[in-house]
């Protein structure tokens, strides 16, 4: 029988009814993307509404946890993972709950006393020493050694927030083949945390003062993943039960070892873990770049690129496989799991082949500009062109020993936001399908790019097309060589030398043909009826063109040439982004 099953049975026999786990996205409750604890959804009944299955409770809750997700890979953390929770709502207290936790580790789990140690509540201006919980251990046979008090600790959630709280007993654990310590001591990283019995008492309200609530309730929380590590004798929680078969199939795919690879498969695991379970709740999630969605995007790209650092083969259904294994180890204890099966592996198969073939021009794009700190427009193109979510670049960067200009980046993506909801309204319209300003601006750019390329590579320099985003524009010209540093340099001088002569842009209507007699410049001229718009920058350039133009150059911004590469035989593509930051330079 494992943990769960024994915690459950354990607790009914004390008289508490199971209650089924909560989804992990909130239902009513738009304060937070998931469930991140046993009792978040039981938040209305600590309040004092009446619980349907009366006032003692059992369960095992599916949480999500997000904060920590860049520490995930060491032998500890996860994202996913499930909470173990015993309430009381104005029934039981302190004497109840602290004999229930004792029995159940020494009796039920069989944890020897002398390696179990608690913390408990020091007091404070709120509530005094919390002499009774030091007092029930004590009697239970906790050595008054192991036993510590604190202020900050012991008070769940904190001091600050408001809302429920209370003070708090904590649990620790010997988890070392060392001898135990006589005097038990909190930084030692060896004394682990396995159980919290919070005593809630009170409302912490807005205006900053406690209020004591009419009935005390008691929350208790134990993880699954972090308990079964220590019962089964296991230093790394990847080596625990919970994850074995996980970890084998990742093997089995890779062909490589756990050991000397554990980062990896251990974040493999996880994402793709979490990735089930939130793509089968019944929220409906799907991949997407804001909320929940984004989260699970950012999961399963992050396994994709952790798969790729162990050779495994991304279009290949590997992801599949350690799918079918998670759902397999858990539809028995949660009925959508088993119920949205093909959803969960849909999800994971369309969201990895959206990133695959992007991945592999990504990591290559971020080796070439990697050669020193990130600034924030090249983090928001490697974003916005190759799907790198932003903490992606950052990851890269930190094994790369640089910096990535994280603000800079987030100013970039606001814009780009505050851009894609004006468009979607409809407030800007013009001969680009309802673009937007910064549209505008990219568009009266490559007409300036065009220019400078002739006067740098000679007349025969010709555009061969176009596309332009809010993000960035994209330019096709005829040349029959790479163009060299010095080239690009010249060229992106020359523009920006425009764009700070704020040179007027003119519009003129006259016939197709006394406009190219004219020298206006025309990509396909046939494609364009016999009344023709003819736009003029300066003396510097002058095209047929449907528009829409800035009315002076200086309202562009700096130009910066992100990428030269071959288009097709003869023709090159120059990537450009237009930086505000350095407006005016």
């Amino acid at each position: 029988m494992n943990l769960k099953d024994l915690y459950i049975n354990f607790f009914v026999s004390k008289g508490h009814k199971q209650i089924p786990s909560a989804p992990v996205v909130p239902e009513n409750d738009n304060t937070v993307l998931f469930n991140t604890a046993g009792m978040q959804p039981l938040v209305p009944y600590l309040m004092g509404k009446k619980h349907p299955y009366g006032k003692r409770l059992c369960d095992y809750q599916k949480c999500v946890r997000t904060n920590d997700l860049d520490e995930v890979g060491d032998s500890y953390h996860h994202t996913f993972f499930e909470m173990l929770g015993n309430w009381s709502l104005g029934d039981y207290f302190k004497k109840e709950a602290i004999n229930w936790s004792f029995e159940f580790l020494t009796k039920v789990l069989n944890i020897p006393v002398e390696r179990l140690a608690v913390t408990y509540f020091a007091g404070n201006e709120i509530a005094p020493l919390d002499t009774e919980t030091r007092d029930l251990w004590l009697s239970l046979g906790i050595n008054e050694k192991h036993m510590v008090s604190t202020k900050e600790d012991n008070w769940w959630p904190n001091l600050e927030l408001p809302g429920l709280c209370g003070p708090d007993t904590e649990m620790f654990y010997w988890r070392s083949d060392d001898p135990i310590p006589e005097v038990f001591d909190t930084n030692d990283s060896r004394w682990v945390e396995i159980w919290n019995d919070v005593f809630m008492q009170y409302n912490h309200k807005e205006d900053g003062s406690m209020e004591t609530l009419k009935h005390k309730n008691v929350d208790t929380g134990m993880g699954v993943e972090r308990v079964t590590a220590i019962l089964e004798g296991k230093n790394d929680n990847y080596e625990s039960s919970i994850w074995s078969d996980i970890i084998k199939e990742i093997e089995s795919i890779s062909g490589k070892n756990y050991y000397g690879n554990e980062k990896s498969m251990r974040i493999i695991a996880d994402h793709i873990r979490t990735a089930v379970f939130i793509s089968a709740d019944p929220a409906g999630i799907k991949p997407s770049n804001v909320g929940q969605g984004y989260i699970l995007r950012r999961l399963i790209r992050r396994a994709i690129r952790y798969a790729k650092k162990l050779d495994i083969d991304i279009n290949s259904n590997w992801e599949e496989r350690i799918a079918i294994k998670i759902m397999d180890q858990y539809e028995t204890y949660y009925s959508e799991i088993k119920e949205n099966r093909d959803t969960v592996l849909e999800v994971l198969r369309l969201e990895k082949n959206k990133f695959a073939h992007t991945l592999e021009k990504g990591l290559r794009e971020f080796n070439k500009v990697s050669d020193s700190d990130i600034d924030g427009i090249t983090a928001f193109h490697l974003y916005d062109t190759y799907g790198f979510p932003i903490e992606l670049t950052e990851e890269l960067a930190k094994e790369k020993n640089i910096k990535v200009d994280r603000q800079g980046y987030e100013e970039y993506f606001k814009k780009h936001q505050e851009l894609s909801r004006t468009t979607s309204a409809g407030q800007f319209k013009g001969g680009l399908g309802g673009s937007g300003e910064i549209e505008t601006r990219y568009h009266t750019a490559t007409h300036l790019l065009n220019a400078a390329l002739k006067k740098v590579l000679g007349e025969d320099s010709k555009q061969r097309g176009s596309n332009i985003t809010s993000e960035r524009m994209r330019f096709d010209f005829t040349c029959d060589h790479k163009l060299t540093p010095e080239e690009l340099k010249d060229t992106e001088d020359l523009v920006n030398k425009w764009i700070k002569d704020d040179l007027p842009v003119t519009v003129k209507e006259m016939q197709k043909e006394d406009a190219i007699k004219s020298g206006a410049e025309c990509e396909f001229a046939d494609r364009y009826p016999d009344v023709v718009t003819v736009y003029s920058i300066g003396d510097v350039s002058k095209e047929i063109c449907r528009g829409p133009h800035v009315k002076h150059t200086g309202e562009i911004g700096h130009f910066h040439i992100t990428k030269e590469e071959s288009s097709s035989a003869g023709i090159r593509r120059i990537k450009a982004v237009i930086d505000d930051n350095k407006k005016g330079e």
